[in-house]
């Protein structure tokens, strides 16, 4: 029959012939108009066409776009009039198109229903968590430090192809100086000394974590916080091992020791007091960047103190167990939220990070959007499109929103080959049913979501 390897069965036998035609019609399409090299006959070639394209790097609108997408990355953008008459072609008409959204601090796999604790760290958890990211348009995540080992096979495995879930990146293990504040009991080693901190960073370093994050905080000064010595060594570890280091901060005066100590970033903003020019100035010289600034994790320590009105929103419930939105509406666990003595600063605290974003943006200063959920009651997926809502509250515009989530999500990340819907990039990408860039909360519209060029399951369905 002409073919080293016969097809095992009928289905796989069309699926040949099909990408054969489209790899010929793509051919013929490159030779009439000049734009393509003539493609792999058996490549895996997607085309979708007719859409409003919003390529996350912050330009206006673009309609009337197509993307040819071969092996999962995207090989040519631009006019649908321009693009191949592929008779199997998607077409999206009347819809929107944007790059799959970035969250740049996460945790996930120790929470099941609203109970945290490391038992419940699997790969299958995981794998689902990791999903349900997906299924609301989050492509990316980053995890900050409270993985077990068993993260680093399954974040291998998807660079190794093309990955079906959520693009992973995970500090492996945080540091944590010992009686203070972060980690996940039984799966953090807390650290007593700056000898112990360097070791515990070269261990992360020597697994493959793709940065190092540590806590820095005395959660109100009810714990200890970590010593200067040590948070200097572990940057000088990180950097020594070639990696970026990020920290959980709240006060202003530590993120100004820490940025004189030479850290990479912030997983939140400074909360306990409006930062000044000598922070934002030493963050645009040294390249600090805001990882994250945690808005929807800030609104959500308090939110549940009281009935909250996403409880009853079909777009949050779909992230819960039936028991865990139980528990959530319950006037008991309400009351117990609204009962802990921080309870009536924290919305203080959130109007600070609110402005503190807000301060460094005009200074300059790069951020990415980062949501700190996974832990109880800080809602995978969800919260990522809470967050973009609360930027848009704070000032911010939908599409530098939108941009926070993609293009500066991967530049935060190093991720050189996502964040933008352009040439030599994976085409993970999310279709809207209306334009985020006229009400942000259309990020919510989600008809499909697809990673490295195939579909996967998303709130839509």
């Amino acid at each position: 029959m002409g073919n080293a390897i016969m097809p095992k069965n009928d289905t796989a036998a069309r699926r040949g012939r099909k990408a054969r035609l489209t790899g010929r019609l793509l051919a013929a399409t490159a030779g009439a108009i000049g734009l393509f090299a003539a493609l792999p006959a058996l490549a895996e070639t997607l085309v979708v066409k007719n859409f409003t394209l919003i390529d996350g790097r912050g330009g206006a609108a673009e309609p009337n776009s197509a993307m040819v997408v071969e092996d999962g990355r995207i090989v040519w953008v631009g006019p649908s009039a321009q693009a191949p008459a592929a008779a199997d072609a998607v077409d999206l008409t009347g819809k929107y198109v944007i790059p799959g959204l970035i969250d740049t601090h996460i945790h996930m796999g120790n929470v099941h229903d609203l109970t945290q604790d490391e038992r419940f760290y699997t790969t299958e958890n995981v794998e689902a968590d990791l999903k349900t990211y997906a299924s609301y348009g989050f492509t990316t995540v980053a995890v900050m430090g409270t993985d077990k080992d068993s993260v680093f096979a399954v974040r291998n495995a998807e660079r190794a192809g093309r990955p079906t879930m959520t693009r992973l990146f995970t500090a492996g293990q945080g540091i944590v100086f010992r009686g203070g504040y972060g980690g996940v009991p039984g799966i953090n080693r807390p650290v007593t000394n700056a000898k112990e901190a360097a070791i515990e960073v070269d261990s992360q370093a020597a697994k493959g974590a793709d940065y190092i994050k540590f806590w820095l905080d005395d959660e109100l000064g009810t714990m200890p916080k970590m010593p200067p010595e040590i948070s200097k060594a572990v940057i000088d570890a990180a950097h020594r091992n070639g990696l970026k280091v990020f920290a959980h901060i709240f006060y202003l005066e530590d993120a100004k020791r820490l940025a004189a100590q030479g850290v990479d970033g912030f997983v939140h903003s400074v909360r306990d007091q409006p930062i000044d020019k000598a922070l934002t100035d030493a963050m645009k010289e040294k390249g600090i960047v805001q990882v994250a600034a945690t808005l929807s994790r800030e609104a959500a320590m308090f939110a549940y103190g009281k009935p909250a009105p996403q409880l009853g929103d079909p777009f949050f419930q779909q992230s819960l167990s039936p028991e865990a939105l139980r528990l959530l509406a319950s006037p008991e666990r309400q009351k117990t939220v609204a009962s802990s003595p921080a309870y009536p600063k924290l919305p203080s605290f959130f109007e600070t990070a609110m402005g503190n974003l807000k301060r460094e943006s005009a200074a300059g200063v790069h951020y990415g959007l980062g949501t700190d959920s996974g832990p109880p009651g800080r809602v995978a997926g969800y919260s990522g499109h809470w967050e973009m809502e609360l930027m848009v509250k704070d000032g911010f515009t939908p599409g530098q929103a939108i941009q926070a989530a993609t293009e500066y999500g991967a530049e935060v990340l190093g991720a050189k080959d996502l964040g933008t819907l352009e040439r030599a990039k994976w085409a993970d990408f999310v279709v809207l049913d209306a334009n985020p860039l006229q009400d942000i909360k259309n990020t919510r519209k989600i008809n499909s979501v697809y990673i490295a060029g195939r579909k996967v399951r998303s709130v839509a369905q």
